[in-house]
């Protein structure tokens, strides 16, 4: 798959920054396995970063089309988030996908995240809140799953780990197996979106361009009028209705 071709503009040099300031992939996860939890780098604090989750409380959070947090579904264990499985896959979810209450346009966020045996889940970002309607509707997702049982992974290489969702795979394929903890980066820059897996880019694109609204019309998003704009919109984490962990999440606005 193509790789980022950079062209030499302000607004694509800050992007060109952030994928060559973190190292490469053995740097970036001694980094993390260093970090305390729900902590940010001096070097985070410096650029900008600040925490989305803090290890103790579901502050800054609550329900998709929601007023308040669910009130089952999700719990806080040994400073890690986690939503929690019923077995029965995407119906059986108790808590619902949650957002983070407050829009964001151009940013980068950082997160880890660890399934379960044939779990399934995702991060959306850039989405709306519209009554009556999931927020996958309108928000691309990055992908989180259990490559090696979900069914998702026999459906198509776009469905696996680190893709957008049923439209762009991941590539490389570099996600961990199931019950070992993977890094995950979303840049949304003025249209301009990057997907990073455990210290990789594995693929970008461009809101807004004739080959995103062709990849979009020829998807099921395609009767979504509000899917993939870019505009402000929320970041989510879903529930699918399996055991996920979620830990050291922190953005930065660009």
């Amino acid at each position: 798959m193509k790789k980022l071709l950079f062209i030499l503009t302000p607004g694509l040099l800050v992007v060109a920054g952030l994928l060559f300031s973190c190292g490469g992939p053995r740097e970036a996860e001694e980094k993390v396995e260093e970090r305390p939890l729900n902590t940010l780098t001096e070097e985070e604090k410096a650029e900008g970063f600040f925490l989305m989750f803090d290890g103790e409380t579901f502050d800054g959070w609550r329900g998709y089309n929601q007023e308040t947090f669910p009130e089952q579904g999700w719990v806080i264990e040994n400073g890690i988030m986690q939503v929690l499985g019923e077995g029965t896959g995407e119906a059986g979810g108790k808590g619902g996908d949650i957002i983070y209450d407050r829009k964001f346009l151009n940013f980068h966020l950082k997160l880890e995240w660890k399934v379960s045996p044939g779990g399934n889940s995702g991060i959306f970002y850039l989405g709306q809140e519209i009554e009556g309607e999931p927020i996958w509707k309108s928000a691309p997702e990055m992908q989180i799953l259990d490559n090696e049982r979900h069914i998702d992974a026999q459906l198509g290489e776009d469905r696996k780990a680190g893709s957008l969702y049923d439209l762009i795979a991941a590539d490389p394929q570099n996600t961990r197996p199931a019950g070992e903890w993977n890094k995950a980066e979303v840049i949304v820059y003025r249209g301009t979106v990057v997907h990073r897996q455990n210290g990789e880019v594995v693929l970008e694109y461009h809101l807004g361009t004739p080959d995103w609204e062709r990849l979009v019309a020829e998807s099921k998003f395609a009767e979504y009028p509000w899917f993939g704009k870019f505009q402000s919109g929320y970041i989510a984490l879903q529930d699918h209705g399996d055991d996920v962990w979620f830990r050291n999440i922190r953005i930065k606005e660009l």
